[in-house]
Order: C-alpha cells, then sequence, then structure tokens
C-alpha cells in the first residue's frame, strides 16, 4: 500500500522499460506512485496498430494513470507528413494531447540553410494538423537535432512560429550542473514537459541523486512556472526494480527534502 497520493505530473518513459509488457510497465508505475505515463512508439504504442493504441489507453486510464504523452520518433524535415499525421492521429486515439518530435537529424551547427527550412516548413505543418487534432507538439531537447542547444532551439521556436509547438527539457550530455542549468533558465518559458535522469560523464547511467544537487536545482526552477510532466528516463540498467526508488527521490527533490 502507497503511503503517498500519486502526483499526476510525475511519471515515467516506457521506453526505459521498453523490453517489458504494456501491463507490466503500467505495474511498475503504479507501485512506485507515479501518476502518468508517456507511451513511446516503437515498442508499446506503435503508431498503426490502432487496436494497441486503445488497449494501452484503456489499462492506462483503468490503472488511474494519465497518459502523459506520445514519444514518437517522426522527424521533422526527415520524415514525410503522412507519417507526422499518423503519429497524431495515435496522439489523439491514446487520449493525450502533447506528442514528442524530433527537430530533424543534424546538429544545428551543421545545419546548411535548405535543411534548416526543410525542419522549419515540415513542423509548422504538422503543427497545424495537430492543432487541428488537439494536439500540441514538443521537440526532444537532444543532440544531433535542431534543438541540440537552449539557443539553437530558440531560435527553431521562433522559426516555427507555432502557438501550439513546444520543446522537452533534459539535462545536456557531459556538461556541468551550471552549464544544464543555464540551458533550463533559458528555455523555461517553453518547456512543456521534462525527462529526469541523472548521466555522468558522458552517458554512464547514475541514480537520480547522482546529480542531486543539479536536479534539487532545476526542480526550483521549474517550480516558478505552471507544472510540467517531471518523466522518470534510462533508470541504471533499465532495471525496473530501481523505478520506485527513483521515484521517492523525485518526490522528495520535488519536495525540496534531503534524500
Amino acid at each position: 500500500m502507497l503511503d503517498v497520493v500519486p502526483d499526476r505530473t510525475l511519471g515515467l518513459c516506457s521506453v526505459t522499460l521498453r523490453q517489458l509488457s504494456v501491463e507490466r510497465v503500467i505495474e511498475v508505475a503504479t507501485a512506485a506512485g507515479l501518476g502518468c505515463i508517456e507511451w513511446g512508439a516503437d515498442v508499446h504504442a506503435p503508431p498503426d496498430d490502432l487496436a494497441r493504441l486503445d488497449e494501452v489507453r484503456l489499462r492506462t486510464e483503468d490503472a488511474g494513470l494519465r497518459v502523459a504523452s506520445y514519444g514518437s520518433y517522426w522527424r521533422a524535415g526527415v520524415d514525410v507528413t503522412a507519417q507526422a499525421r499518423r503519429v497524431i492521429e495515435a496522439t489523439q486515439r491514446l487520449g493525450t494531447h502533447r506528442v514528442r518530435v524530433w527537430a530533424g537529424a543534424v546538429a544545428s551547427a551543421d545545419a546548411d540553410p535548405t535543411t534548416r527550412e526543410r525542419v522549419i516548413a515540415a513542423a509548422r505543418e504538422a503543427a497545424d494538423i495537430a492543432a487541428g487534432h488537439g494536439v500540441s507538439l514538443s521537440f526532444e531537447f537532444h543532440a544531433d537535432t535542431l534543438t541540440d542547444s537552449a539557443q539553437s532551439t530558440l531560435d527553431l521556436l521562433r522559426e516555427v512560429d507555432h502557438p501550439s509547438v513546444s520543446t522537452y527539457w533534459q539535462p545536456p550530455n557531459d556538461v556541468s550542473d551550471a552549464a544544464a542549468l543555464h540551458t533550463l533558465r533559458q528555455v523555461l518559458d517553453k518547456v512543456s514537459a521534462v525527462h529526469v535522469f541523472s548521466w555522468w560523464p558522458a552517458t554512464h547511467r547514475l541514480p537520480l541523486v547522482g546529480r542531486r544537487d543539479m536536479w534539487r536545482a532545476a526542480l526550483q526552477v521549474l517550480a516558478t512556472r505552471t507544472p510540467v510532466d517531471l518523466l522518470l528516463e534510462f533508470v541504471v540498467d533499465d532495471d525496473p526494480d530501481l523505478v520506485a526508488s527513483e521515484a521517492r527521490a523525485l518526490r522528495a527533490l520535488t519536495d525540496g527534502s534531503t534524500q
């Protein structure tokens, strides 16, 4: 029996447990006291499998959880608009209003003007389609895309210029706590969700408290605006048995207590 009331904004990315069934992912999230799940399109909720999408939504809602978002792998300027439409329709079918998308497949420093314009035009077209379905787009904040830094993300959002487009945030790989927090402050007004994990150095996975000070400060920054979803991702070894302790750590950091 949980001794906490699940916070609907604290959740789990199903990609973290892609080796498990939908049912087991829900069990793990529920046991950890989490309130929502971002379902990934790669394994658990393929966009073309309508029966699976319906099942995922039903099982999630029956467990008292919210579908936070749809973690798609559609890349603006790379994948065709027809794929974006299928992903957006899948998002709606899952019962959520946000889909995670990718800003191309080239680092911002390496993108020539033609590549950049292609990403902008595709994102704008997809955002129009999404808005017609009551869905918003949110870019993955990730290396090797046009949203690989705070400034490049802000530039892209300004150029796309669409009210239905925002960004995720996560600590950039292999940067100091201070540098990571600086990127968050820069994009704060545009952030709709956060992928929560601790990697240091590079992609070496640590428990969340391995970067306790950075996450405590990040959560204080995030607390200054409308609540955003905080989604646990990439626990050590993708071990489902660690999700509950990581959820406790996230709650403690969110509450400002020590762990």
